[in-house]
């Protein structure tokens, strides 16, 4: 049985992990934290305010879902007491990447930072990989829900990153006049990102690559949490055999 303890409880990625941890047979969610929910239940769980309960209960592996600031303290807790972490956050920068990845070495525990944990987010991500050695232009769009803080999402980041790493062979931009600043969006990595957030919608990105007389389409819907928790439950069951710092899915899943 593993024992698991939940940062950011409280909120709607939270709370729907400790539910799917609380129905897993394998699984048992001993510590719930979140500071802004103190005091209150998931579950049969009463939320805590500090990461000191999932030491008192003992939790193996901690699974975060919080924000930036949050979850840097988080990691930094794991890798300290020896709790395996499994993240959902996004926004770290490199320097930061490679601090985890050290502290992560020297640790008994590992960690696991997964910008999206959806399954077909994955392959989308590994389809838009393997086209782009064969166009000579690419942009991607990402929509989120309208309390997402950050742009672009770590998800859209990781793709263009691993565009640009497939290809370096792109068309130059044929702007000349932006009227509106912006309109073009940002660039990762040479790879226009537009960063979208709407009411409404959950997590949704698409990605366009188009050469001379054909384009090509890869996109990815998520219209509910519940699809990202196949994803979280194999990160926590394969998290304590993945030594170090695992960036993305992908390896988890064998790909």
């Amino acid at each position: 049985m593993i024992r698991v303890g939940v940062f950011g409880a409280g909120g709607r990625m939270g709370s729907t992990v400790c539910r799917a941890v609380s129905e897993a047979a394998d699984m048992e969610l001993v510590a719930a934290v979140d500071p802004s929910y103190a005091g209150t239940e998931s579950g049969e769980i009463r939320l805590a305010a500090t990461s000191h309960q999932l030491e008192v209960a003992g939790a193996q592996v901690a699974v975060d879902f919080t924000v930036l600031d949050a979850a840097r303290d988080n990691l930094r807790w794991c890798a300290a007491h020896g709790v395996h972490a499994v993240v959902g956050t996004t926004g770290f920068g490199e320097a930061e990447l490679a601090e985890f990845a050290e502290l992560f070495d020297r640790s008994d525990a590992n960690a696991a930072i997964i910008p999206n944990f959806a399954v077909g987010a994955v392959l989308m991500m590994r389809f838009a990989e393997m086209a782009a050695p064969f166009f000579e232009t690419a942009e991607i769009i990402e929509l989120h829900h309208d309390r997402k803080f950050d742009a672009p999402s770590g998800t859209a980041v990781f793709t263009a990153q691993r565009m640009a790493a497939a290809s370096k062979d792109w068309a130059d931009d044929p702007t000349t006049m932006v009227v509106a600043p912006g309109a073009r969006g940002g660039l990762v990595d040479g790879i226009p990102v537009h960063s979208l957030r709407v009411r409404g919608m959950v997590a949704h990105q698409e990605v366009l690559l188009g050469t001379t007389g054909q384009t090509l389409s890869i996109r990815h819907d998520t219209y509910d949490r519940e699809s990202f928790m196949p994803g979280v439950l194999l990160a926590v069951r394969k998290i304590a055999e993945t030594p170090g710092l695992t960036i993305g899915l992908d390896s988890l899943l064998g790909l």
